[in-house]
């Protein structure tokens, strides 16, 4: 059979790059490898992101300039999937006639017969089918992950809490957990490649296992991967506030290879904004949340995400979402600023906050977290750090890269040492801070079974 080749363009989540992982794995049965270059593939998907209208409007700007490459080579097939997909169906074809191919969040494990019905008989084919959501997933075959030093696992798809703002129940639908054996399986089958960490991703983990009778919570099933031989990091993403246990919390402590890092998105400092969200706490909850975090773990991590300019959202409302992040002191932030998405409660709300006002909070928020960010990482100036080594520094060819337990990005010289490798723990003293990363000095190899263990945190001498 003739060996084909597949460019798949990923925007958005770690749900989208797990789920363009996946498409390569049912693809690969037709013979279909990745390649990193667009002129060169058989074949072109699109993985799409609609949680905001820029990242829709990005889709519609990389259609339009595959229209050149498809002129050129008749006979390749382009296709679109993921959120827009699913939010667009027909619409995108009448927009884009050159697409062969529109599938669906829930059609992704059916990419490969959609694609041999184009080969076969010529056609388009749109499949935005809710059903066969459970399809199961692929856990076999190529993994596609040389080289690289972490993976992401799926153990849950959709989401039931229905913020006001957010498309995802309508374009991933609602809850759906996997079974706890399907998730250990990836995991060995990841390990066995030799990737040392794991992120356990769905759009909200704390509610894993609550639905689908598994007998098996989200606290238990991070007790079952941490028992896995040959891992040595776990990270998790998204948690909601809501739906953070006391039994999670406790986890971090006790589980030594679960790093101390969470990502807890708040999106307001407002009580009365967090009422139109619909997200279910108040600021005084989310605060009492974090104080138990950092009870049980003192030098975990945490992250957030912010919405600015929320519909009816005033300056009084803004200044509690100031007051909030200088007050827990966030370790980073995602900012956005809100835009209408379809479908949604909020998109239907009349008070709509100017674009300019909304840039302004923006650019405000940026700055107060920036400086949060760049204390933090000061504070490490001297220490020294257990870094997992993700590969080549962006910042110069004579660095690497890799990340702390505590999710900080570290580059550091190799200083010509050949056997400083993608995948290895290593000592690193931190010399200087930046808003954004940290830069060090190579000490050694990591000297701890697992890496995590005591926040992955060594002090100088």
């Amino acid at each position: 059979m003739k060996q084909k080749r597949v460019h798949i363009i990923t925007m958005g989540c770690q749900m989208n790059v797990y789920d363009s992982e996946q498409m390569l794995r049912h693809l690969a049965p037709l013979n279909y490898r990745p390649t990193a270059q667009q002129d060169r593939a058989d074949l072109i998907l699109l993985n799409t992101c609609s949680i905001r209208k820029k990242a829709e409007h990005k889709v519609y700007s990389l259609l339009g300039r595959l229209v050149r490459l498809k002129r050129l080579k008749p006979d390749l097939i382009i296709g679109v999937g993921g959120c827009v997909a699913q939010q667009e169906g027909y619409r995108l074809v009448e927009r884009a006639p050159h697409i062969d191919i529109v599938f669906g969040t829930f059609a992704r494990g059916r990419v490969a017969s959609l694609v041999q019905q184009v080969e076969g008989q010529k056609k388009r084919v749109v499949d935005i089918n809710p059903r066969g959501a459970s399809e199961p997933l692929c856990v076999t075959g190529p993994t596609f992950k040389t080289g690289r030093a972490t993976a992401f696992v799926t153990i849950m798809q959709g989401c039931d809490n229905f913020c006001t703002y957010c498309v995802v129940p309508y374009v991933r639908g609602r809850e759906i957990s996997r079974a706890p054996e399907e998730i250990l399986e990836e995991t060995r089958l990841l390990i066995e490649h030799g990737i040392p960490e794991v992120t356990l991703i769905g759009q909200n983990v704390n509610a894993y296992g609550k639905k689908n009778g598994h007998g098996c919570d989200f606290p238990a099933l991070l007790e079952k991967v941490n028992d896995i031989e040959g891992l040595r990091r776990i990270r998790f993403t998204t948690s909601h506030p809501k739906d953070l246990s006391d039994r999670l919390i406790e986890a971090f402590p006790r589980l030594d290879k679960l790093v101390p890092h969470i990502h807890l998105p708040v999106q307001s400092g407002s009580d009365r904004i967090l009422r139109r969200m619909n997200r279910g706490y108040t600021k005084d909850f989310y605060f009492k949340k974090v104080e138990k975090l950092r009870d049980m773990q003192p030098d975990i991590s945490i992250t957030s995400d912010i919405i600015v300019g929320f519909p009816g959202e005033q300056n009084t409302d803004f200044e509690a979402t100031l007051d909030l992040v200088q007050q827990v002191g966030f370790d980073s932030l995602f900012m956005f600023k809100y835009s209408d998405r379809p479908n949604v409660p909020a998109a239907k709300l009349s008070d709509k906050v100017p674009d300019a006002v909304s840039g302004e909070r923006l650019s405000a928020l940026l700055e107060l977290q920036n400086g949060v960010t760049l204390k933090k990482n000061e504070a490490l100036v001297g220490t020294i750090q257990e870094i997992l080594v993700d590969g080549p520094s962006k910042r110069s060819p004579d660095q690497l890269t890799g990340r702390t337990a505590c999710n900080r990005i570290v580059n550091f010289a190799n200083n010509g040492d050949s056997q400083v490798r993608v995948r290895q723990i290593l000592l690193v003293r931190i010399v200087k801070a930046f808003s954004h990363s940290l830069f060090g000095h190579l000490v050694g190899e990591g000297h701890r079974e697992h890496a995590g263990e005591n926040g992955g945190l060594s002090h100088a001498a």
